[in-house]
């Protein structure tokens, strides 16, 4: 708050010009920059925190600058434009509307064939992956998501193989929801298929948005595949653990390379991390880090370099890699193998010499028509996370950024899911598009199913938590819900908006087992929230809606709540037990997995959604 010399006392600051929230009538402000969703727009934000001083800017290039050779484009205003020209095989030449006002006109060889969602939104077509992301991100119009795919400031990782299976399109981008990722794979000493596909609907449960399979032990090609036959959310991989299994990492060649990537996208990777762009000018740097290289893929390449005396073979061959991944429609996730792994090596010259070459990268993969979005570090001082993520942004020409964490300490072995989303709140805010989530199991071991658990928790709300802060509409609404539950004291209403109404009911138990006018922490006399709703001048606790009955013993404790309370080792078994045979009917969570903040879309057109916050265009 700014400080009035006149009067002495604090003045509130304006607050911002993008609401929180539209649906439920909550209009606070929000300090994030008012996103300026538009084609033709130099500069184009989407959501957005304000850029600190000396913070890097915005790109002025986007995808359309980076288009394949014999391509041209230009917009045209309503008035240069007749009849708008849709695409049909062989035309040549389409013009598609961008807005009531813009229009854009795309030449192309006439022989061209659209594959990927990149190249089917530069010629106007909306597919029915991008119908389906507006529907799912409900504050979007597919018409505005098919701006930001062409844009290359968001990817739909939809592989056309896994699309035949269970797979539901969902998209990564500045202008989505922040996407959470879940990692799994068993090793040489851990885990199996069955165990990893568990594991897998464990993580589609507590909201992972989309899973990396890092196996590298077992049957690795059967595991893949399981994995992406029983999958509704995008799988990605790293492809040189494959590529090396049988065989000396001195013995990759080219051939390898392409062949174990047709052989993986073929069977419906949807994304691949690639770590091109650790070069061998690259290695001097490393030499004084306290950790080195961290990365798996950076290491094995920079070995291989070295004993080759060849440049990056992911490097050298980068077109004929896009050849195959545009042939499937399979996203690069581009890899940081340089990534700092201590904090004492963050944003170094390893680091952001690797991330220039990520740019670059990412102009001739678009040239291709393949799919972009970068990696990014894994452990950063909380101070240098905003820098991070807003150089990604300029380099990469807005490319959606996934970042591991970051995390902020390197102390706390064990409480890595905690150290990291601190980070990865702030890196969502400030830039990242897509949360690599970090377990307790982090440098430990391999994640176990509550480990799972456990880091897609931390990292829903460290998504949520920025998308808030970021005024994305709607984000707040259910918060604002569970706030007038918790007002009125509700209880059942209250477990019910929970994120996991399991854990909420279980502890909530342990202590007062009545669904009565208190919380447990106060008692009756001192609760204030029950004081409050008392007081007939507070609109507090009065909303109609969230109304309660007289106090009512809660239902009994379902099996997952007791596992709760027995995993805690507070009560007895015996206290537990009488939680649980209290009376015959149950309550357990909803069936499937939690409520996840982006697939809950609701039949409303994204318009009425909007009320100002983007540039409405027609769909």
């Amino acid at each position: 708050m700014n400080k009035s010399p006149e009067t002495d006392t604090y003045q509130l600051p304006p607050m911002g010009n993008n609401p929180s929230s539209t649906r439920a009538g909550t209009t606070p402000g929000s300090f994030a920059a008012t996103p300026t969703i538009h084609p033709g727009v130099e500069g184009a934000r989407t959501y957005s925190s304000p850029d600190t001083p000396g913070m890097p800017g915005v790109s002025a290039k986007t995808a359309w600058d980076f288009l394949p050779e014999g391509w041209s484009t230009e917009l045209k205003t309503a008035e240069e434009v007749e009849t708008p020209i849709e695409y049909s095989a062989g035309v040549g030449q389409v013009i598609f509307k961008q807005s009531d006002q813009t229009f854009r006109g795309v030449s192309f060889p006439s022989s061209f064939e659209p594959i990927t969602q990149l190249e089917f939104a530069r010629v106007g077509v909306i597919t029915a992956e991008m119908q389906r992301v507006a529907e799912r991100e409900d504050h979007l119009t597919s018409l505005q998501v098919r701006e930001e795919v062409a844009a290359g400031r968001m990817v739909i990782p939809a592989n056309r193989m896994h699309l035949g299976y269970q797979l539901d399109p969902m998209a990564i981008g500045r202008a989505t929801k922040t996407k959470i990722n879940a990692n799994m794979g068993a090793s040489p000493v851990s885990s199996s298929t069955d165990e990893e596909v568990e594991k897998l609907r464990w993580a589609e449960k507590w909201g992972a948005d989309t899973v990396m399979d890092l196996s590298t032990g077992g049957d690795l090609d059967a595991c893949r595949e399981a994995i992406i036959q029983n999958s509704n959310v995008p799988i990605g991989t790293v492809p040189i653990y494959s590529m090396i299994i049988g065989r000396k990492l001195e013995d990759l060649t080219p051939e390898i390379i392409l062949e174990t990537l047709r052989h993986q996208a073929k069977q419906g990777v949807d994304y691949f991390t690639i770590h091109a762009g650790v070069l061998r000018e690259h290695l001097e740097f490393v030499r004084k880090r306290l950790i080195g290289i961290v990365s798996r893929g950076g290491s094995l390449l920079a070995k291989w370099m070295l004993v080759h005396g060849k440049q990056n073979p992911m490097y050298d061959h980068w077109e004929s890699i896009c050849q195959v991944m545009r042939e499937y429609d399979v996203t690069f996730s581009i890899g940081d193998g340089l990534r700092p792994g201590g904090l004492a090596d963050a944003t170094d010259q390893a680091q952001l010499s690797e991330l220039a070459t990520l740019g670059e990268l990412t102009e001739r993969a678009w040239r291709q028509g393949v799919q972009v979005m970068i990696e990014g570090p894994g452990h950063v001082p909380f101070d240098q996370i905003e820098y991070n993520m807003k150089l990604q942004r300029q380099l990469c020409h807005g490319a959606p950024f996934y970042v591991l964490g970051p995390l902020v300490t390197d102390i706390f072995p064990g409480y890595d899911h905690i150290t990291s989303c601190i980070g990865a709140t702030s890196a969502a805010y400030h830039g990242a598009s897509m949360l690599c989530y970090v377990t307790p199991k982090e440098h430990l071991g391999l994640p176990k199913k509550d480990d799972v658990k456990q880091g897609c928790i931390a990292y829903k709300i460290a998504a949520h938590a920025a998308d808030v802060a970021l005024g994305l509409p709607g984000t707040r609404d259910r918060d604002d819900e569970l706030t007038k539950a918790r007002a009125a004291l509700n209880w059942e209403k209250h477990f019910e908006l929970s994120f996991d109404p399991d854990t909420a009911r279980a502890f909530h138990d342990e202590d007062l087992d009545v669904d009565t006018d208190l919380f447990a922490m106060c008692g009756h006399d001192w609760c204030s929230v029950r004081i409050s709703k008392e007081i007939q001048e507070f609109a507090s606790g009065k909303s109609e809606d969230y109304q309660r009955g007289k106090a009512k013993v809660t239902a009994a404790l379902s099996d997952e709540q007791i596992e709760i309370l027995e995993k805690r080792g507070v009560r007895s078994p015996d206290e537990i037990h009488k939680f649980a045979s209290k009376t015959k009917t149950a309550v357990g969570a909803a069936d499937g997995k939690a409520a996840c903040h982006s697939d809950h879309a609701e039949s409303e057109q994204a318009q009425q959604i909007q009320e100002g916050s983007l540039p409405v265009l027609p769909s």
